[in-house]
C-alpha cells in the first residue's frame, strides 16, 4: 500500500558494461529506455487504481484516463513502477515525448482535467514490478520480475505499455543514439541480480551532454541574498533566433563563495530593462498593482523571464536585465521545444566568441524517431533483441 518510495539511479558517463556489474552473483544488465515523464507507481486492487508520483504524492485524480485504462488493461491485483507520459504527433508524422504538454495536466480544476484528459491524453509505461497477486517482488532479482511482468504485461494495446528491454551492450548503445529522435532521456540499466530497492540508487542511468555557447542576458539574486551580501541565484541565457534574443534556460549551481563573485563581476553589465532586448516585455511593476520592486515582464509567448503563469504565481519573477555582451560554455542534456529541458551547467566563459554568433544553428539536432516504434515492440521482443 502507498506510500511507497520508488527505487532511484545514479549517474554513470557511457553505457556501462553488463560484465563489470554483479548484484547477488548475478553479472549482467537489462537495458531499457530512459522515459521522459513523470515517475509513477501504480497500486491496482481490483477496480481501486491509486497512482503516486515519485516523491509519493497522489497523480490519481490528474489522470482519469489512465485510471479507466489500467481497470480494463491491468492484472487484477499488482504494483507496479512506470513512467506516465504524454506524447504527440508532430508535422513529421511522428509521435515524441512531450514534457511541457504533459505538466500542464497537473491542474486544480476537475473540469479542466476532464478536458485535457480528452485534448492530450496520457499513457503509461511500465518497467518493474513491486507485487503481483498475493506475493511481493520486491526482495526478488529483477530478471525474475521482468519475467512476470512479461508473462502477465506482454501485448497490452495502450495507453498502457510495457517498456521493452534488452541485455545486450551494441543494442543499447545503438538505443541510446536513436531514441533520443523520440524524445527518450537517454538509458537506464538494472543489475539482473538486484532487488527492489525503495529510495536507494541501486540503477544506472546514462544521459546525454552536450555544450552550447549561450549569451548570458541577466540574473536573480539567491534566495538568501541580502543588501549587505548579495548573492547570485541563477544566470539567465540566450540563444539567438536570427535577430531575436530568446530565452532559452537557465544555470543555476554556484558554491556561495562564487555567487558573491559573480554578481560583482557582472555589475558592470547592469542596465535598464528598457534597453535590454526584452524590454519590449516589460513594464513597471506599480502598473500591476504589485509590490515587487523592479521591472515585471508581460506574459508572452516566448517564455521571457518573468512571464507568470499558474507555475509561478506568488514568485518574485524580476530580475536584473545584463547587457547581452558576455558569453558562457554550458553543458546541457536535450532540448525541449526551444529550451534547454533541465538546468544548464557552467563549464567557462569564452571572452573569444562574439554574442551574435551564439544561435540555434550550433545546436546538435537528433534524428526524428517515431516513438510508436519504440512501443510497438516493446511487449514482445525477446530479451537480447
Amino acid at each position: 500500500m502507498p506510500p511507497v518510495q520508488p527505487m532511484l539511479a545514479k549517474a554513470v558517463s557511457g553505457v556501462p558494461d553488463p560484465t563489470s556489474i554483479t548484484a547477488d552473483g548475478v553479472t549482467g544488465l537489462s537495458f531499457e529506455p530512459k522515459w521522459d515523464g513523470f515517475r509513477c507507481l501504480v497500486f491496482k486492487d481490483g477496480d481501486e487504481v491509486e497512482l503516486t508520483s515519485r516523491n509519493t504524492k497522489p497523480l490519481t485524480r490528474y489522470f482519469p484516463e489512465l485510471v479507466t485504462a489500467m481497470r480494463e488493461q491491468l492484472p487484477a491485483r499488482c504494483v507496479l513502477d512506470g513512467e506516465v507520459f504524454v506524447a504527440l504527433r508532430g508535422e513529421n508524422g511522428v509521435d515524441r515525448l512531450q514534457f511541457e504538454v504533459l505538466q500542464e495536466r497537473i491542474h486544480p480544476a476537475a473540469s479542466r482535467i476532464n478536458l485535457l484528459a480528452e485534448q492530450t491524453p496520457a499513457s503509461f509505461v511500465a518497467f518493474d514490478l513491486l507485487a503481483f497477486d498475493d506475493v511481493s517482488y520486491v526482495d526478488r532479482p529483477f530478471r525474475e520480475r521482468r519475467a512476470v511482468m512479461e508473462e502477465h504485461l506482454s501485448g497490452l494495446p495502450g495507453p498502457c505499455h510495457l517498456t521493452r528491454t534488452t541485455d545486450d551492450v551494441e543494442t543499447a548503445r545503438e538505443w541510446f543514439h536513436v531514441f533520443e529522435g523520440a524524445g527518450l532521456d537517454g538509458l537506464i540499466a538494472k543489475p539482473l541480480g538486484a532487488v527492489y530497492t525503495p529510495n536507494g540508487r541501486t540503477m544506472l542511468k546514462v544521459k546525454h551532454e552536450r555544450t552550447a555557447d549561450v549569451v548570458v542576458c541577466g540574473y536573480r539574486e539567491h534566495k538568501t541574498s541580502t543588501p549587505e551580501q548579495p548573492l547570485l541565484g541563477s544566470l539567465l541565457l540566450g540563444l539567438y533566433d536570427g535577430e531575436t534574443l530568446q530565452h532559452v534556460g537557465v544555470s543555476a549551481s554556484f558554491t556561495a563563495k562564487r555567487r558573491a563573485e559573480l554578481i560583482e563581476e557582472l555589475q558592470p553589465l547592469v542596465c535598464p530593462i528598457d534597453e535590454h532586448p526584452w524590454g519590449a516585455w516589460s513594464r513597471d511593476a506599480s502598473s500591476l498593482g504589485s509590490s515587487t520592486r523592479g521591472p515585471e515582464i508581460i506574459a508572452n509567448p516566448d517564455r521571457v523571464p518573468g512571464t507568470q503563469s499558474r507555475w509561478s504565481q506568488g514568485k518574485d519573477l524580476s530580475f536584473t536585465p545584463l547587457r547581452p555582451e558576455r558569453v558562457l560554455e554550458v553543458k546541457y542534456d536535450a532540448m525541449e521545444g526551444r529550451r534547454f529541458r533541465h538546468t544548464a551547467h557552467v563549464k567557462r566563459w569564452r571572452p573569444d566568441r562574439d554574442p551574435g554568433s551564439c544561435g540555434y544553428d550550433q545546436l546538435e539536432q537528433p534524428v526524428s524517431y517515431d516513438l510508436a516504434s519504440v512501443l510497438s515492440s516493446a511487449s514482445n521482443e525477446p530479451e537480447g533483441s
